[in-house]
């Protein structure tokens, strides 16, 4: 599971050829969740609050990268680096 971005202690990845709908998960700690990329929201699992406004912020900043990776992750099998949350 390729790691996109990681930031605040929070860890981003993505799996090659994931379901839909377009998503990327996330690891804060003990935590972890799946996150829309569409619908910047929490799919599965639980997430401190303040996290997941801060993942949030992020993916509403990256949200073209973010589909970009989905899209070359199923198709080739390659990602590229988001930028953290600065």
């Amino acid at each position: 599971m390729p790691e996109i971005s990681r930031f605040l202690r929070i860890v981003i990845t993505m799996y090659f050829n994931d379901h839909d709908p377009p998503h990327f998960h996330v690891r804060y700690g003990e935590h972890r969740a799946t996150f829309s990329i569409d619908a910047l929201q929490v799919l599965d699992g639980q997430l401190p609050a303040r996290v997941v406004g801060l993942v949030a912020e992020w993916a509403s900043l990256h949200r073209f990268e973010l589909r970009r990776n989905w899209t070359l992750l199923a198709t080739e099998g390659k990602f590229r680096r988001i930028e953290p949350l600065v």
